[in-house]
């Protein structure tokens, strides 16, 4: 494994699905020991097929690689005393389990700061620990939906509400479990005091409305879905070409004016409806159609080609496959190959932050069921003797390459 920024640091993830496993991925992106924790069937993700790659999940490859990965059945008194003993001598540890589940297995925040008091414990739920809503289980739609996301994306009034396609709290909350965590580890190592992280997929999706939530703080009208439009800024949407759709993002008053230049109709500067931006966003449905008109002359090629030799902001609407091609997600290492196992070389999403100094990437494929169970229980002091023991009483499960 390469250094990263978190080299050194162990993580133990208890989490499953989604939220948990992003940040305990973008942890070990970073360089951090992260030792994945699944049941005895293995993460439900596990069973998120198809598609798979020579049996295995796609979904499960890309949420663990970088991971190492062992099996534990935590009913069970022995596995929940292996774990004690990792979590005595971890740094962090990450459980997206409903609340009070850490309680019954005895290893909740109080009990693991006395026995391990620099522990930088993260809990990411649905909603949080503390409030009404506590008790819920969370689920990325859900959440959308209670946060206002929905309410905001999709075509417009009298459409059906329409989710983000992407599971955006989930993977946000992932991304602001791992920020906390780190934040956390830089005071640990300053002060050698531990704490407890708590966010969620609720909160994840309020972040995704500052600018709606300030318009409504405002004005005390709660703005709606726009479609690809902008709820501050216009012209900044899709447009529909000869063949195609782009997007055009001339915002401000230079672009806007670049923009109409470019697109052969300067007497749009004059417009009384479209002089300022405010006069833009007053007036945004006669805009689109005045500019829908112009841009379904040309084609997406042409028009991309204009647009970037005057200066004015666009780009394609491209498949996600398209972007596994496209060569700036290449060149910037977005899409990258690790050897898996059985599967053999498989793409995955590379590390989205580049560090000049301590360098991360994704260096390890997503484990096998159990695969580094035996390796990961004799870093912890087990003797052979004491793992055959272990997976003979079903306390841990061993991977069937080891």
């Amino acid at each position: 494994m390469s250094k990263g920024p978190l080299a050194g640091c162990r993580v133990i993830e208890l989490a499953h699905i989604m939220a948990g496993p992003v940040a305990g991925m973008m942890l070990a992106d970073m360089g951090a020991d992260v030792v994945k924790v699944e049941k005895p069937g293995g993460d439900d993700t596990r069973r998120m097929v198809p598609p798979t790659i020579a049996g295995e999940s796609a979904a499960f490859m890309m949420m663990n690689r970088n991971k190492r990965g062992i099996v534990l059945n935590l009913k069970q008194d022995g596995a929940r005393e292996v774990l004690r003993r990792l979590l005595e001598t971890a740094d962090v540890v990450i459980e997206n389990y409903r609340r009070g589940t850490m309680e019954k297995l005895g290893l909740g925040y109080e009990t693991l700061r006395e026995i391990n008091p620099a522990i930088i414990y993260c809990e990411i739920s649905g909603f949080g620990r503390t409030g009404p809503y506590r008790d819920r289980g969370g689920f990325d739609l859900i959440a959308q939906g209670m946060s206002g996301l929905m309410s905001i994306t999709g075509e417009g009034p009298g459409r059906p509400p329409v989710k983000v396609g992407a599971p955006v709290t989930d993977i946000t909350a992932g991304i602001l479990g791992a920020m906390a965590v780190s934040a956390a580890y830089a005071h640990r190592l300053q002060t050698g005091q531990g704490q407890k992280i708590d966010t969620s997929l609720f909160e994840a999706g309020i972040t995704h409305t500052y600018w709606q939530s300030a318009i409504a703080m405002a004005t005390g009208i709660s703005p709606g879905a726009m479609g690809s439009a902008h709820p501050l800024n216009a012209p900044y949407q899709a447009f529909e070409t000869r063949d195609g759709w782009i997007n055009v993002g001339a915002a401000n008053q230079s672009n806007w004016e670049r923009l109409v230049d470019i697109a052969g109709a300067p007497a749009l500067k004059d417009d009384a409806r479209f002089l300022t931006n405010a006069d833009r966003m007053a007036n945004l449905d006669d805009l689109s159609d005045v500019l829908g008109v112009v841009f379904r002359k040309h084609s997406t090629r042409e028009w991309l080609s204009r647009l970037e030799a005057g200066g004015v902001p666009a780009g394609p609407i491209l498949s996600v496959g398209d972007m596994h091609d496209d060569p700036q997600a290449l060149a910037r290492d977005m899409v990258v190959e690790v050897e898996h196992p059985v599967a053999g070389s498989v793409r995955t999403i590379g590390q989205p932050v580049k560090f000049s100094e301590t360098p991360g990437g994704v260096h390890r494929a997503a484990p096998r069921l159990g695969q580094h169970t035996v390796e990961v229980l004799r870093e912890a002091g087990y003797a052979d003797t004491d793992i055959e023991s272990l997976v003979r009483q079903g306390d841990a499960i061993v991977g069937r390459d080891n």
